[in-house]
Protein backbone atom coordinates (compact mmCIF):
# COMPACT_ATOMS: atom_id res chain seq x y z
CA UNK A 1 0.00 0.00 0.00
CA UNK A 2 2.95 2.34 0.73
CA UNK A 3 5.24 1.08 -2.03
CA UNK A 4 4.26 3.65 -4.72
CA UNK A 5 4.92 6.52 -2.31
CA UNK A 6 8.23 4.98 -1.24
CA UNK A 7 9.19 4.57 -4.89
CA UNK A 8 8.49 8.26 -5.54
CA UNK A 9 10.59 9.25 -2.54
CA UNK A 10 13.49 7.07 -3.65
CA UNK A 11 13.29 8.49 -7.17
CA UNK A 12 13.38 12.04 -5.80
CA UNK A 13 16.37 11.21 -3.62
CA UNK A 14 18.14 9.69 -6.62
CA UNK A 15 17.54 12.81 -8.72
CA UNK A 16 18.82 15.03 -5.91
CA UNK A 17 21.96 12.93 -5.51
CA UNK A 18 22.62 13.17 -9.24
CA UNK A 19 22.40 16.95 -9.01
CA UNK A 20 24.86 17.20 -6.11
CA UNK A 21 28.09 16.89 -8.19
CA UNK A 22 26.95 19.64 -10.56
CA UNK A 23 26.02 21.93 -7.68
CA UNK A 24 29.29 21.17 -5.88
CA UNK A 25 31.28 21.90 -9.03
CA UNK A 26 29.39 25.15 -9.56
CA UNK A 27 30.15 26.08 -5.95
CA UNK A 28 33.86 25.33 -6.44
CA UNK A 29 33.97 27.52 -9.54
CA UNK A 30 32.07 30.28 -7.76
CA UNK A 31 34.39 30.07 -4.78
CA UNK A 32 37.45 30.42 -7.04
CA UNK A 33 36.01 33.42 -8.86
CA UNK A 34 34.82 35.06 -5.65
CA UNK A 35 38.32 34.66 -4.18
CA UNK A 36 39.65 36.44 -7.26
CA UNK A 37 37.10 39.21 -6.74
CA UNK A 38 38.26 39.65 -3.14
CA UNK A 39 41.79 40.32 -4.38
CA UNK A 40 40.71 43.00 -6.84
CA UNK A 41 39.92 46.68 -6.53
CA UNK A 42 36.83 47.38 -8.61
CA UNK A 43 36.14 51.15 -8.74
CA UNK A 44 33.26 50.86 -11.21
CA UNK A 45 31.55 47.84 -9.60
CA UNK A 46 32.06 45.68 -12.66
CA UNK A 47 31.94 42.63 -10.37
CA UNK A 48 28.80 43.62 -8.48
CA UNK A 49 26.93 40.52 -9.71
CA UNK A 50 29.63 38.17 -8.37
CA UNK A 51 27.67 37.07 -5.32
CA UNK A 52 29.02 34.05 -3.46
CA UNK A 53 25.57 33.32 -2.00
CA UNK A 54 24.40 32.27 -5.47
CA UNK A 55 24.95 28.60 -6.25
CA UNK A 56 25.82 29.06 -9.91
CA UNK A 57 28.40 31.61 -11.15
CA UNK A 58 26.98 31.20 -14.65
CA UNK A 59 24.45 33.92 -13.74
CA UNK A 60 27.24 36.44 -13.08
CA UNK A 61 28.12 39.16 -15.58
CA UNK A 62 31.36 38.67 -17.55
CA UNK A 63 31.17 34.88 -17.07
CA UNK A 64 30.25 32.43 -19.84
CA UNK A 65 29.40 28.79 -19.18
CA UNK A 66 28.78 25.75 -21.36
CA UNK A 67 25.63 23.60 -21.32
CA UNK A 68 26.94 21.72 -18.27
CA UNK A 69 27.46 24.90 -16.23
CA UNK A 70 31.23 24.78 -16.54
CA UNK A 71 32.85 28.22 -16.64
CA UNK A 72 34.51 28.51 -20.05
CA UNK A 73 35.14 32.25 -20.32
CA UNK A 74 36.08 35.09 -17.98
CA UNK A 75 36.03 38.43 -19.78
CA UNK A 76 37.12 41.40 -17.67
CA UNK A 77 39.14 43.30 -20.25
CA UNK A 78 39.37 47.08 -19.97
CA UNK A 79 37.55 47.17 -16.61
CA UNK A 80 39.89 49.44 -14.59
CA UNK A 81 40.61 46.58 -12.19
CA UNK A 82 43.68 46.52 -9.97
CA UNK A 83 44.86 43.91 -7.53
CA UNK A 84 46.31 40.45 -8.07
CA UNK A 85 45.73 37.13 -9.76
CA UNK A 86 45.05 34.23 -7.38
CA UNK A 87 46.09 30.55 -7.48
CA UNK A 88 42.42 29.53 -7.22
CA UNK A 89 41.91 30.51 -10.85
CA UNK A 90 43.77 27.31 -11.69
CA UNK A 91 40.79 25.28 -10.49
CA UNK A 92 38.63 26.48 -13.41
CA UNK A 93 39.73 23.49 -15.45
CA UNK A 94 37.11 23.94 -18.21
CA UNK A 95 38.15 27.55 -18.85
CA UNK A 96 38.89 28.35 -22.50
CA UNK A 97 39.28 32.13 -22.44
CA UNK A 98 40.84 34.27 -19.72
CA UNK A 99 40.57 37.85 -20.94
CA UNK A 100 42.06 40.29 -18.42
CA UNK A 101 43.90 42.71 -20.69
CA UNK A 102 44.02 46.48 -20.26
CA UNK A 103 43.67 46.67 -16.48
CA UNK A 104 46.13 47.47 -13.67
CA UNK A 105 46.51 43.96 -12.27
CA UNK A 106 49.87 43.55 -10.54
CA UNK A 107 51.89 40.87 -8.78
CA UNK A 108 53.03 37.56 -10.19
CA UNK A 109 51.36 35.06 -12.50
CA UNK A 110 50.31 32.01 -10.43
CA UNK A 111 51.90 28.75 -11.62
CA UNK A 112 48.48 27.16 -11.07
CA UNK A 113 47.29 28.71 -14.33
CA UNK A 114 49.12 25.81 -15.92
CA UNK A 115 46.21 23.61 -14.79
CA UNK A 116 43.88 25.31 -17.28
CA UNK A 117 44.52 22.71 -19.96
CA UNK A 118 41.44 23.67 -22.02
CA UNK A 119 42.59 27.28 -22.31
CA UNK A 120 42.71 28.61 -25.87
CA UNK A 121 43.41 32.27 -25.10
CA UNK A 122 45.36 33.81 -22.22
CA UNK A 123 45.27 37.59 -22.48
CA UNK A 124 47.10 39.35 -19.65
CA UNK A 125 48.57 42.16 -21.72
CA UNK A 126 48.62 45.81 -20.67
CA UNK A 127 48.67 45.26 -16.92
CA UNK A 128 51.37 45.71 -14.28
CA UNK A 129 52.38 42.09 -13.77
CA UNK A 130 55.82 41.33 -12.33
CA UNK A 131 57.93 38.24 -11.71
CA UNK A 132 58.70 35.46 -14.13
CA UNK A 133 56.59 33.59 -16.66
CA UNK A 134 55.71 30.24 -15.03
CA UNK A 135 57.12 27.21 -16.83
CA UNK A 136 53.83 25.45 -16.00
CA UNK A 137 52.17 27.41 -18.81
CA UNK A 138 53.84 24.91 -21.11
CA UNK A 139 51.15 22.46 -19.97
CA UNK A 140 48.44 24.45 -21.77
CA UNK A 141 48.14 21.97 -24.62
CA UNK A 142 45.20 23.76 -26.31
CA UNK A 143 46.55 27.31 -26.10
CA UNK A 144 46.43 29.35 -29.30
CA UNK A 145 46.93 32.92 -28.11
CA UNK A 146 49.39 33.94 -25.39
CA UNK A 147 49.51 37.68 -24.88
CA UNK A 148 51.47 39.14 -21.97
CA UNK A 149 52.90 42.24 -23.60
CA UNK A 150 53.19 45.61 -21.86
CA UNK A 151 53.84 44.34 -18.34
CA UNK A 152 56.94 44.24 -16.12
CA UNK A 153 57.75 40.54 -16.43
CA UNK A 154 61.35 39.48 -15.84
CA UNK A 155 63.49 36.39 -16.29
CA UNK A 156 63.90 34.07 -19.24
CA UNK A 157 61.17 32.88 -21.58
CA UNK A 158 60.42 29.28 -20.52
CA UNK A 159 61.42 26.79 -23.19
CA UNK A 160 58.38 24.75 -22.14
CA UNK A 161 56.21 27.18 -24.12
CA UNK A 162 57.67 25.80 -27.35
CA UNK A 163 56.07 22.43 -26.58
CA UNK A 164 52.56 23.81 -27.14
CA UNK A 165 51.65 22.51 -30.59
CA UNK A 166 48.50 24.62 -30.96
CA UNK A 167 50.13 28.05 -30.52
CA UNK A 168 49.41 30.69 -33.14
CA UNK A 169 50.45 33.92 -31.41
CA UNK A 170 52.96 34.67 -28.63
CA UNK A 171 53.28 38.33 -27.68
CA UNK A 172 55.73 39.06 -24.86
CA UNK A 173 56.84 42.47 -26.09
CA UNK A 174 57.60 45.42 -23.81
CA UNK A 175 58.59 43.61 -20.63
CA UNK A 176 61.95 43.18 -18.88
CA UNK A 177 62.72 39.68 -20.12
CA UNK A 178 66.30 38.54 -20.69
CA UNK A 179 68.27 35.62 -22.09
CA UNK A 180 67.90 33.76 -25.36
CA UNK A 181 64.56 33.47 -27.11
CA UNK A 182 63.60 29.79 -27.45
CA UNK A 183 62.82 28.44 -30.90
CA UNK A 184 59.10 28.45 -31.63
CA UNK A 185 57.57 26.68 -34.62
CA UNK A 186 57.42 28.60 -37.89
CA UNK A 187 53.63 28.62 -37.66
CA UNK A 188 53.73 30.81 -34.53
CA UNK A 189 53.66 34.60 -34.83
CA UNK A 190 56.01 35.90 -32.14
CA UNK A 191 56.52 39.41 -30.77
CA UNK A 192 59.44 40.17 -28.44
CA UNK A 193 60.36 43.81 -29.10
CA UNK A 194 60.80 46.17 -26.19
CA UNK A 195 62.89 43.70 -24.15
CA UNK A 196 66.38 45.22 -24.43
CA UNK A 197 68.11 42.34 -22.63
CA UNK A 198 66.52 39.63 -24.73
CA UNK A 199 68.78 37.82 -27.21
CA UNK A 200 66.94 37.04 -30.45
Amino acid sequence: MFRPRLSCVLTLVHVCLLAVPFRAEANDQGDALYTFKQHLNDPYNVLSSWDNTLVNPCTWFHITCDADDNVIRVDLANSSLSGALVPELGSLTSLQYLELFDNQISGSIPPELGNLVELASLDLNQNALTGTIPATLGQLRNLKYLRMDHNFLTGAIPTELTNIQTLLVVNLSFNDLFGAVPQFANTVSTFFEGNPNLIQ
